[in-house]
């Protein structure tokens, strides 16, 4: 276990904590959860770049990195999703949520076909996430009543939804020749 690993078991930690802190009822409770949350994207970034600064890169980070990502922006969007109750929070929420599903499976399936550098992170999904991220940490620390910063927040969200199409676009056509070629064999 490094520092690495550590950050991201502590991400995972989190998610509790940041459940608890949003459903508290007082006034800084979405701004505490939006907080928690905000630390635990910052030990994201913080984590891949010791790992590959300390070249400290383990199979169980690979592993538990994107599981962790995938835990606290799902939980993010579900909490949201409850509070907001709206069709310009379900629907990008829903793109975002089924995208994980889609490109982590066709991950894993590459990976089956030894070919998972096809599906490699590539710089769309970095600008996803981050539009992503700041979305989450605005509208968590925000009560849902319409106002400038909510807005802020359905904007930027909507953008990390269409950034989300994009990038799913991509790593789909990236993988089709070689799910092409394995439907052709069955």
């Amino acid at each position: 276990m490094n520092i690495p690993n550590l950050l991201t078991v502590l991400r995972v930690l989190l998610i509790p904590i940041f459940i608890l802190l949003f459903y508290m009822p007082f006034s800084w409770s979405y701004w505490a959860a939006s907080a928690v949350f905000a630390f635990a994207a910052l030990t994201d970034w913080l984590d891949g770049y010791l790992a590959r600064r300390w070249e400290q890169s383990t199979p169980f980070g690979a592993f538990l990195d994107p599981v962790a990502d995938k835990l606290m922006v799902v939980t993010a969007l579900v909490l949201l999703v409850a509070e907001h109750a709206n069709l310009w929070l379900t629907l990008p929420a829903t793109i975002i949520i089924g995208r994980e599903i889609v490109v982590s499976a066709l991950r894993e399936w590459m990976a089956e076909l030894g070919a998972r550098a096809h599906v490699a992170v590539s710089n769309l999904g970095k600008w996803k996430t981050a539009a992503q991220m700041v979305a989450l940490v605005i509208l968590l620390g925000n009560p849902p009543l319409f106002g400038f910063w909510v807005l802020m927040g359905y904007v930027l969200l909507i953008v990390a939804a269409a950034l989300t199409l994009w990038s799913m676009v991509q790593y789909l056509l990236a993988a089709w020749p070689h799910l092409s070629v394995t439907a052709e064999k069955k």
